[in-house]
């Protein structure tokens, strides 16, 4: 239905819409991954990675962030979101303005649009849909930033790299707009894959990891993705983590530094194919994450977690900052649907879920 939906929104034009496209132009598309993170959230937080150095396990999954730019010729440039129901518009020499309406797209725009070397732009419509809302813990923000990006950087001539791609993305969520967080989402959804990420004090480097075809089917097989129902968009959580690191409170310490470890870990698991080992560490990173903040977990959490560990579950944990948003579990396949029964009745969402290799992919449209 969102995909009809999607298509109607799209193709529906008037005869001035015809007057403005720019036909010789192509119509291009876009797609960025979601993530899960295993372990090493918020090691990628600053000052941690500049002072210690941080790691994050990831990966990415079949949800994405979808975009799509249609060219037009009167030099004014529209961004409509499917998601929000809400849409801005303004010229393409005019200066934006971060008001809370689609900063990221807008941001994303202002920044390449500047670039030098970059096409002039003469204006186009953006179109965003994605598959889970922000605060959901599955990156969603960054990947809409990484998406516009591609998309914008390919409308304009310009050749990014992956690496490229995120760095811009954090520069602008963190700087330009001054959103609290770390790199990891970014990064996540550029390169796509699994991927242990080394946040260094002056670099981040991501290393691929060649998984077997096996040990990525054991884990759609085994694990669960569960919605709280609850985003954690104002909870101050990533402030909160962060001061208390720099007062030197000594959980936070603690949890940070074994947070870095067990990504380590779980990168050994992962690619030895220790599907049950890596369950088990996933529950270890849970009890060191809760250490980072007072915040970080709500009584449904503790009681989801709990309940689906006395049920079979091997390990479970928020994907994100915390508060709310997504959890996964790595369970006993036996018991997996007791713990997903056990889920629901709690007033979560279970889903199943299936890897993503690729990153950011930008494709032109036919017609």
């Amino acid at each position: 239905m969102t995909e009809l939906l999607r298509k109607d929104t799209e193709r529906q034009e008037s005869p001035a819409d015809a007057a403005r496209f720019d036909y010789r132009r192509p119509v291009l598309r876009a797609r960025a991954p979601l993530r899960i993170s295993f372990a090493g959230g918020g090691t990628d937080v600053a000052p941690f990675p500049q002072r210690e150095g941080g790691a994050v396990l990831s990966a990415t999954i079949s949800s994405y962030c979808y975009s799509t730019l249609r060219p037009r010729t009167d030099g004014r440039i529209t961004v409509q979101s499917l998601d929000y129901g809400t849409s801005i518009g303004f010229g393409v020499d005019e200066d934006v303005e971060y008001d809370g309406q689609l900063d990221l797209p807008k941001a994303a725009i202002a920044r390449i649009r500047e670039v030098d070397g970059a096409l002039p732009v003469t204006g186009f419509d953006l179109f965003l849909h994605t598959n889970a809302p922000p605060g959901s813990g599955l990156g969603s923000s960054s990947a809409v930033m990484v998406s516009v990006i591609g998309l914008v950087a390919q409308h304009c001539g310009l050749d990014l790299t992956p690496y490229d791609v995120a760095e811009l993305a954090y520069r602008l969520e963190r700087e330009d707009l001054g959103i609290p967080g770390g790199s990891q989402d970014q990064y996540a959804a550029a390169f796509g894959g699994f991927n242990f990420i080394e946040f260094l004090k002056d670099q981040v480097v991501v290393n691929p990891l060649r998984v077997r075809d096996a040990t990525v089917h054991e884990l759609e097989h085994n694990m669960l993705l569960a919605f709280t129902g609850r985003t954690r968009v104002s909870d101050h959580i990533i402030e909160d983590q962060v001061s208390r690191y720099e007062t030197g409170n000594v959980d936070a310490l603690e949890g940070l530094r074994a947070q870095k470890e067990l990504a380590e870990q779980m990168k050994v698991a992962l690619v030895r194919g220790e599907v049950d080992t890596l369950g088990r560490l996933l529950g270890q990173a849970w009890s060191e994450k809760r250490k980072m903040s007072s915040r970080i977990t709500t009584p449904l959490i503790d009681e989801a977690i709990n309940r689906s560990l006395d049920l079979g579950a091997l390990g479970g944990k928020v994907t994100g900052a915390g508060g709310g948003g997504h959890l996964i579990f790595v369970c006993e396949f036996e018991r997996r649907h007791v713990v997903a029964e056990e889920l629901l009745r709690l007033g979560l969402t279970v889903s199943e879920f299936t890897f993503s290799k690729e990153g950011v992919v930008t494709w032109r449209a036919q017609g």
